[in-house]
């Protein structure tokens, strides 16, 4: 790819023309080089450093260049000096025990990113993004995400009713719904998280058939954040395994 095309990846346009988005910094760029070593399409990553970083060791083709033309590459304030250039890749096959996330119209980019750290961290959970939602290779995403965003499967643009055709059990958040803790609630196949001011559409998780469950709380305040929500059911899931687990049918 021509340097001047680099810009173009500062804009979700120009990231859809060309494939590739960019990651800056070194921890986000050390855990594309960990993703590399299991996924051999993420060696196709380039990497543009400054003097700096100039005997950085890594198995991508790696392009020495001037502060000045880093300072214009990069999107922070204070770039650190090691931006990569990375192939937007198509998501594996689901795997047989992983869990899915549906996230509807998300827009907060520091929320995606926290809530793919979540995701990295149990780990076994694919992320589904609706129409409309922040594109996860946003710079601020990606940051947010330290990383994250190599090691969950991302797919994207997926639409809410398409979920009927490919899961059998559909679970929601709802105040109204019964406790997370519920022994049905790791039994679902897929995890449905609305958008952070509008929540869930009632109409289409009427005709998903979605169960609902609540987070217990105390009362005090009205709601939690979308990340936080998430965070909370992930760990629960994790504490206790899929139905299948549990009934020690695996």
């Amino acid at each position: 790819m021509k340097f001047d095309d680099l810009y173009r990846l500062h804009q979700k346009k120009g990231r859809d023309a060309l494939g590739h988005f960019l990651v800056e910094g070194e921890h986000p760029v050390l855990e594309l080089q960990k993703a590399a070593t299991r996924n051999p399409a993420l060696r196709k990553s380039e990497l543009y450093v400054t003097s700096d970083h100039e005997k950085w060791r890594s198995p991508f083709a790696t392009h020495l260049i001037s502060k000045p033309r880093m300072a214009q590459l990069a999107q922070t304030k204070t770039p650190q000096g090691i931006v990569a250039v990375v192939p937007i890749l198509a998501p594996p096959p689901p795997g047989a025990d992983e869990r899915s996330i549906y996230l509807y119209e998300v827009q907060d980019p520091g929320n995606l990113g926290t809530i793919l750290r979540t995701l990295a961290w149990f780990g076994g959970f694919r992320c589904l993004l609706s129409p409309g939602s922040v594109d996860p290779y946003n710079s601020k995403v990606v940051r947010a995400s330290a990383g994250a965003i190599f090691h969950v499967p991302l797919e994207l643009d997926v639409p809410m009713q398409s979920l009927r055709e490919r899961f059998n059990r559909i679970a929601c958040l709802d105040m109204t719904g019964e406790s997370l803790r519920s022994d049905d609630f790791p039994a679902h196949d897929c995890f449905l998280f609305g958008n952070e001011a509008r929540g869930l559409p009632r109409d289409s998780l009427t005709s998903l058939g979605a169960r609902p469950f609540a987070i217990p709380g105390s009362g005090g305040v009205e709601s939690l954040n979308l990340a936080s929500a998430l965070a909370l059911s992930v760990y629960e899931l994790s504490l206790r395994g899929t139905g299948a687990e549990r009934a020690g049918t695996r």
